[in-house]
């Protein structure tokens, strides 16, 4: 079994993936395995980029797993996978995130 680096409650980063629980419908979870992980972008959440968004896709092109207090939250990330749909996170505490997954992406800190 992996080990947790990072885990709160819709988010866990093992040593091999980052297991998002509530991305699909109704209760599913998608594990992103880290060498699935072409980048990773850090952004400012607003009403216009997922800010609004407890779940699912306003654009068809960004997927937002489940998280009722995404309202509060000011950081998203979009996991970019090389596929057309980019699933959009945002973790509780955006920093130990990005610690956990950057090491595992290629050359090591893609933004």
């Amino acid at each position: 079994m992996a080990m947790s680096e990072y885990k709160d409650r819709w988010i866990e980063c093992t040593d091999t993936a980052v297991q998002v629980r509530g991305y699909y419908f109704p209760w599913g979870t998608k594990r992103i395995p880290y060498s699935a992980i072409t980048s990773l972008e850090r952004f400012t959440l607003t009403a216009l980029r997922g800010k609004g968004r407890i779940w699912g896709s306003g654009d068809f092109r960004h997927w937002a797993n489940l998280d009722p207090r995404r309202m509060r939250k000011s950081v998203g990330f979009f996991v970019n996978l090389g596929r057309r749909v980019v699933p959009l996170l945002t973790p509780d505490d955006p920093d130990a995130f990005e610690q956990v997954v950057r090491p595992h992406l290629p050359g090591g800190t893609s933004a």
